[in-house]
C-alpha cells in the first residue's frame, strides 16, 4: 500500500510539470540549430500608425540564452529585470547579459548566449547558430520592436529536446509584448515610465483597450503574427554553412479591416 502510494504521488507530480521542464530529457550529445528570426512587420501587415520615419519600422538585434529550467529570461504576467527593461525600452543589451552570466555563474544554468544581426526594415531575415545541451535544452530570446515604448517578440523557454532526442525542426508564430515598464500607447510614443511597474502582457487586437493603441483593431479576433521564428537542428555535414533562409509568401499575414 505503502509503495502504491509514493507510485501514484510520483505519477502526478510528473504531470503537473510545466511543459519547459528540462528534467525528462535522455538525449547524451549536444545539438546544434540555425535559428531563423523572420520580420512579418510590413505596412499591408499593419497598417494602423506604421512607422515610416524618425525612425521606420525596424528589429533589433536577437538575444537570446540556451538554458535549463533553473533560470528565466522573461516570463508572460511576471515582472521584467532591469535587464529585459533596457533592452525592450532601449535596445541595450549589457545588463541583461550580466544578468545571464550571473545566473551561469551562480546555478550553471546557462548553456550559452547567442546573438543574430538588427533587421533594418519590418520585413527581412536574420540567423545565427545556437547549442543545446541536455542539461540545458531550453531556448530563450528577445527582439525588441523598433520604434516602441517597451513592445517586443521572443520566446520564453522552449524546449528542443523530445525525451530520447533533439526536435529536427520547430516554428512558432511571434505576437507582441509589452514589458510593462512604459505606459506609451504608440510606436512613437515619448518615454513614459510605469510606476509602479506592471507585469509582462501580450499585446492583441483588444487589449490594452484604446483606440490610440498601436496594434487596436477592434475588427479582429487575433492580430496576425509579426513576426516568426524557425530552428533548424543541424546535421554534422551543415556545421558552419551559410543559412537557409527560408521564402514566406508575402500576403501570408495581412490585417483585412476597412476602417485602417
Amino acid at each position: 500500500k505503502v509503495i502504491w502510494t509514493v507510485f501514484v504521488t510520483i505519477l502526478g507530480y510528473a504531470s503537473s510539470l510545466p511543459v519547459g521542464d528540462d528534467s525528462l530529457c535522455t538525449v547524451e550529445e549536444l545539438a546544434k540549430y540555425r535559428i531563423i528570426f523572420t520580420g512579418k512587420w510590413s505596412q499591408t501587415a499593419f497598417p494602423k500608425q506604421y512607422p515610416l520615419y524618425r525612425p521606420p519600422a525596424q528589429w533589433s538585434s536577437l538575444l537570446g540564452v540556451t538554458h535549463s529550467s533553473d533560470y528565466s529570461m522573461w516570463k508572460k504576467n511576471e515582472y521584467a529585470s532591469n535587464g529585459v527593461r533596457d533592452f525592450a525600452e532601449k535596445g541595450e543589451a549589457w545588463v541583461l547579459m550580466k544578468e545571464i552570466e550571473e545566473a551561469g555563474e551562480k546555478i550553471q544554468s546557462v548553456h550559452g548566449i547567442f546573438s543574430a544581426p538588427a533587421i533594418s526594415s519590418g520585413t527581412g531575415q536574420t540567423s545565427t547558430e545556437l547549442e543545446v545541451h541536455p542539461r540545458h535544452p531550453l531556448v530563450s530570446f528577445v527582439v525588441r520592436i523598433v520604434p516602441s515604448p517597451d513592445w517586443f517578440v521572443g520566446i520564453d523557454s522552449l524546449n528542443l529536446c523530445e525525451g530520447d532526442h533533439w526536435m529536427d525542426e520547430v516554428s512558432i508564430d511571434l505576437f507582441p509584448y509589452d514589458a510593462g515598464t512604459d505606459s506609451g500607447f504608440t510606436f512613437s510614443s515619448p518615454n513614459f515610465a510605469t510606476i509602479p511597474q506592471d507585469t509582462v502582457t501580450e499585446i492583441t487586437c483588444s487589449s490594452p483597450s484604446h483606440p490610440a493603441n498601436s496594434f487596436y483593431y477592434p475588427k479582429l479576433k487575433i492580430l496576425p503574427p509579426i513576426a516568426q521564428v524557425t530552428m533548424v537542428k543541424l546535421k554534422k555535414s551543415q556545421l558552419g554553412l551559410s543559412a537557409p533562409f527560408i521564402n514566406l509568401p508575402p500576403k501570408s499575414n495581412e490585417i483585412i479591416d476597412s476602417v485602417s
